[in-house]
């Protein structure tokens, strides 16, 4: 597997979008179905959100700083998603609002992750060398085993806290 953050992000990118593919197919009564893909969604995104925070957008912000307005607006992404993913925690899959709520998370994430792969990682990866990009994504695989799973644990609410006070 390689350690190429770019690489591993984008594997995180395929997970995420396959399980919004099954979300979207899942059917309008399948209430068990959707909440359990929901409860993927959150983790998967929890713990992606988390390690980009932390990991990538600081070190690219470090390292080219002429990206520092992507990076801005990745964090403000996040945020939206934060927001999203914290009530879709608290929710049932048979309220009301828990599709159309999980829809909208899907639509910006979509575009996120179209904006990351068609525009930033292209220029990340023009600014970057191959060893820089390894040694990033070494400190990503290293925070993906202590990323948070839930938005609910302290270190996702930290991050969804600054994200608010920011």
């Amino acid at each position: 597997m390689s350690s190429d953050a770019i690489v591993l992000l984008k594997d995180d990118h395929q997970q995420i979008l396959r399980t919004f593919t099954a979300f979207e197919k899942a059917g309008e009564n399948a209430h068990q179905k959707k909440g359990d893909l929901v409860d993927r969604i959150i983790e998967l995104l929890t713990v992606h959100t988390y390690i980009e925070n932390e990991v990538m957008y600081p070190r690219v912000r470090e390292l080219l700083p002429e990206l520092e307005d992507d990076v801005l607006e990745s964090y403000e992404e996040h945020h939206v998603a934060d927001l999203l993913v914290m009530e879709l925690a608290a929710m049932k899959p048979t309220d009301e609002r828990f599709t159309a709520k999980t829809t909208v998370l899907i639509e910006n994430v979509r575009h996120h992750i179209e904006e990351e792969e068609k525009e930033w990682f292209p220029q990340v990866r023009e600014g970057l060398s191959r060893t820089v990009l390894r040694s990033i994504g070494e400190e990503l695989i290293e925070a993906k085993d202590k990323a948070p799973r839930r938005p609910s644990q302290p270190s996702a609410l930290k991050k969804t806290i600054d994200a608010v006070i920011a």
